[in-house]
């Protein structure tokens, strides 16, 4: 191996464990702060949230959160399989022995890739939907709904996840050095088409959605969407007690394509002032351009992702630096694309408290949008149910949620609300 290879191998490796570290580290400040302040509700919930809600919300995150040291400990051990370990360079050989080289061998080792990756961490997706969730009253899905959904999205990834990744590898051997320019545009107007066509075509294949029947929340929500200023295609209540008594609502499609959805379980659990409180919080996100932003965000993530793997995927450190021999006799896109895949969130997870600060910044911006054009009152009353009805801890660690939280602490959001109230 050569002084580059051991270079990059040695980054590679100083990474994948200094991200372990930070994410352990994390984690344990959680469990340690979320258990010191288990036995008694912070002084500003007292009058609306129970003991017994507060402690649930505690056990609840700190089950979580140890769960989450063990999928990281599963990722960091399957990552290592898959590069240093030659899990990848196995697979990839094999199936050129089987298939030869070209179009149809990379992406069957895509396909096997992922179909191994998935059936490996299989069993940490039950354990936390028949164990956790059930375990705190979430959970109303059957076994036999979680593998149709399993077998749904499966094929649905399938169906599309490999004719955009043979596109891709064909730009990737056919378009010349500026491929992952080619490469980029195809992928934004992948997202874009996304954006339109999943409300209506991939979304309905999962769950049920039917318009909202209720005339008088009907006219209540025109009436608020019509002072904001905003036009919607439809309204609808997704049936996501099917699956969980975790409660949401939202905005989803673009342009003409947008529809607001209820969750059938907010409906339930929020009274009509709440629901316009939460609705115009959504609102807020549109009206301050947050959708927007966050796409032309992930525009230039993606532009800047897709230029460096056209740079490393030239590169025979880039390939022995994680354990890959490269064939010298056919394509290697495949491997290039799984082996970026795989060590490009070693780098942006550095980012996540940037990304993080940004998403809480917005949410901020969009409470303050609903407070001018409903209640500040009727917003907090409606997050404290949420947070209560969700189990959402009141006494995350600071540290902790300055790094993952993408919303900000209840107490410091409820704050803002209460001089507005």
């Amino acid at each position: 191996m050569d002084t580059a290879s051991l270079s990059f191998t040695a980054l590679f490796c100083a990474l994948l464990v200094l991200g372990l570290v930070v994410r352990t580290v994390l984690a344990s400040r959680q469990i340690r702060h979320v258990a010191r302040h288990r036995g008694a509700v912070p002084a500003a919930f007292s009058d609306t949230i129970s003991v017994e809600s507060h402690q649930k919300a505690a056990d609840y995150t700190l089950t979580k959160t140890r769960f989450g040291l063990l999928e990281t400990a599963l990722e960091a051990a399957l990552l290592l399989g898959w590069t240093l370990l030659g899990g990848l360079d196995w697979l990839n050989q094999t199936l050129l022995g089987a298939l030869g080289g070209g179009l149809v061998q990379q992406l069957a080792l895509i396909a096997a890739f992922v179909l191994i990756g998935s059936l490996i961490t299989l069993p940490l997706s039950w354990y936390a939907t028949f164990r956790i969730e059930e375990r705190f009253g979430f959970n109303k899905m059957t076994i036999s709904l979680w593998l149709a959904d399993l077998l749904k999205g499966t094929l649905v990834g399938a169906l599309v996840g490999l004719p955009i990744a043979a596109v891709v590898l064909w730009l990737m051997g056919a378009a010349g050095p500026a491929w992952w320019l080619w490469a980029w545009g195809v992928w934004m107007v992948f997202n874009l088409l996304a954006l339109v066509l999943y409300p209506t075509v991939i979304a309905p294949l999962f769950n049920k959605f039917e318009p909202l029947s209720d005339e008088a929340l009907k006219a209540r929500v025109n009436a608020l969407m019509q002072r904001c200023g905003f036009a919607a295609k439809g309204l609808f209540v997704m049936d996501g007690s099917k699956r969980s008594a975790h409660a949401n609502a939202y905005f989803t499609g673009f342009g003409a394509a947008k529809r607001v959805v209820f969750f059938d379980t907010l409906l339930k659990q929020l009274s009509p002032d709440e629901i316009d409180a939460v609705l115009a919080h959504e609102l807020g996100h549109y009206k301050r351009r947050h959708i927007l932003k966050r796409i032309g965000l992930m525009f230039a993530l993606s532009l800047a992702g897709f230029a460096a793997l056209g740079w490393v995927s030239s590169q025979a450190w880039f390939y022995s630096g994680l354990g890959v021999t490269p064939s010298m006799d056919t394509p290697n896109d495949a491997l290039a694309l799984l082996l970026f895949l795989m060590v490009v969130p070693l780098f942006t997870f550095f980012l996540s408290p940037l990304m993080a600060q940004l998403s809480r910044k917005h949410e901020f911006e969009a409470d303050a949008y609903a407070v001018a054009h409903t209640s500040g009152t009727d917003l907090a009353s409606a997050l404290l149910k949420l947070y209560k009805d969700n189990a959402s801890t009141l006494t995350p660690d600071p540290v902790y949620a300055r790094f993952y939280y993408s919303h900000p602490p209840a107490s410091e959001r409820i704050a803002r609300l209460q001089p507005a109230a």
